[in-house]
């Protein structure tokens, strides 16, 4: 598996937000829908606004491979479902250092859907 430049990692985690195109089982990409990113170390993390029936999520899940836009940087991934607790702390404090400007109506969603963690790898 490739590794984030630390150019790449700057730019994407500075973005307030990030496009989402995931893979369909047709081959085709979704349509882009924005996102909010968070990182960790050498790692970028989403989440799902809708937890497990958002459809940007489901499809994700569903094929592991997508394409994301943001900050200048454009790439293609693939998803890891991301489950372990520890990591899944730090991402809670992650959003709410970035995100917690715009609330908890915003930003308690996103600690809620821990379980829809996912770490994007660059392909």
């Amino acid at each position: 598996m490739t590794a984030w430049t630390s150019d790449d990692l700057n730019r994407i985690a500075i973005a307030d937000e990030l496009e989402m195109a995931p893979l369909r089982r047709n081959g085709t990409l979704r349509r882009p829908v924005p996102i909010w990113v968070v990182r960790d170390g050498d790692d970028l993390y989403v989440r799902s606004f809708r937890g497990t029936d958002g459809g940007w999520w489901r499809t994700a899940r569903a094929s592991h491979e997508g394409h994301i836009r943001s900050g200048g940087v454009d790439k293609d991934v693939t998803f890891v479902e991301m489950q372990d607790d520890g990591i899944n702390d730090r991402i809670d404090t992650a959003y709410r250092t970035k995100y917690g400007r715009f609330g908890g109506a915003y930003v308690d969603p996103m600690i809620a859907a821990r379980s829809t963690t996912l770490r994007l790898i660059p392909r």
